[in-house]
């Protein structure tokens, strides 16, 4: 079997939608991991004796744009707690200030809100588009 045929079966084999539904229901990343590996035995063993040294530096390449990637939304989740604290002490003044500027500080929370999302999708399609063209590379 080719490499690529291979890695099309394993790309297959890992479906974000139902890894992101083990997650949810309690799965841990080191059980996810070895319940692949276990499923996908062969396959693995076969890509390990197709690989040569470029592909094993691109593997690093990926590893390390992942690790880039999770410490970027580990950040990000940091941030987004920090504002959500800004929102609540915002929220929290509003019965001080007068009826006219209510409406202000409801728009000023949502565009807070909106745009923290915003980047959030925008930086996961980024890496997304990153990590597919590398892969392929």
């Amino acid at each position: 079997m080719s490499k690529n045929r291979i890695l099309n079966s394993l790309e297959k084999s890992w479906q974000r939608d139902e890894i992101l539904l083990k997650i949810k229901n309690g799965s841990g990343s080191d059980e996810i991991v070895n319940e692949f590996l276990k499923n996908n035995e062969m396959a693995i063993k076969e890509l390990n004796t197709l690989l040569k040294p470029e592909d094993i530096n691109l593997l690093n390449q990926v590893e390390k744009l992942s690790t880039c990637e999770s410490k970027l939304i580990n950040k990000i989740i940091d941030l987004n707690y920090l504002e959500n604290n800004v929102n609540d002490h915002i929220m929290n003044q509003k019965e001080f200030l007068p009826s006219n500027n209510v409406s202000l500080n409801r728009i000023s929370s949502l565009m807070l809100n909106w745009s923290n999302k915003f980047v959030v999708i925008f930086l996961l399609i980024i890496s997304a588009i990153a990590l597919s063209k590398q892969a392929w590379a």
